[in-house]
Parts: C-alpha cells; structure tokens; sequence
C-alpha cells in the first residue's frame, strides 16, 4: 500500500519525499519540549519559524501551529510560499534568531 505524501501544518502544501524537510518541536528543545511533540515541515518553513521567533517567544506564544500562522511575519510567508511548487526551496533571508 503506497504511503501518503504528507502535507506540511503550516504552508498545507504537500512535501514530497525528494523536498528538503525536517521535524518542528512545537516547545523548543532547550525549553522543555525535549520528547515533546513534533511536526513535519517543508525545510523552508521551519527556516521561517526560526528566522522570525525566538526560542523563548516560540515556547511562550507560538507553541501551536495556529499560533504561528496568526504570527503577521509568518502569515506573509505563508502567503507567498503557497504560490509555490510543494518542492521548493531556497534560503531564509535573514539570520536565525537566538535561542
């Protein structure tokens, strides 16, 4: 039986096995999230998180996927990366933000 593609909780596009992708601890490991739960992202979406929030402001106030897409910085990325192949990637511009 053929698996399913996965669709990434945050952009809702599916990620396609040969795209670049990673799991999201909804509580940043360094604040208590260690064994806590995960997500499946596009590589370029959880880039965006981490580029944008903080691990503190992540553990806080975004510790939900609903969270982050209400986020004004995210909701924009959002919006621009559906446009998007399910498979692309490029860099963040940016650098990531401080644990």
């Amino acid at each position: 039986m053929p698996s399913e593609t996965p669709i990434c909780p945050l952009c809702e596009r599916p990620i396609p096995a040969e795209a670049p992708q990673s799991h999201h601890h909804l509580v940043p490991k360094l604040k208590g999230g260690k064994g806590g739960p995960t997500v499946l992202l596009h590589q370029i979406c959880h880039n965006e998180i981490h580029a944008t929030l903080t691990e503190v402001e992540l553990a806080r106030e975004y510790a939900t996927i609903n969270a982050l897409r209400a986020h004004p910085r995210i909701a924009k990325f959002i919006k621009w990366v559906r446009k998007r192949p399910p498979g692309f990637h490029s860099k963040t511009p940016g650098r990531r933000r401080k644990r």
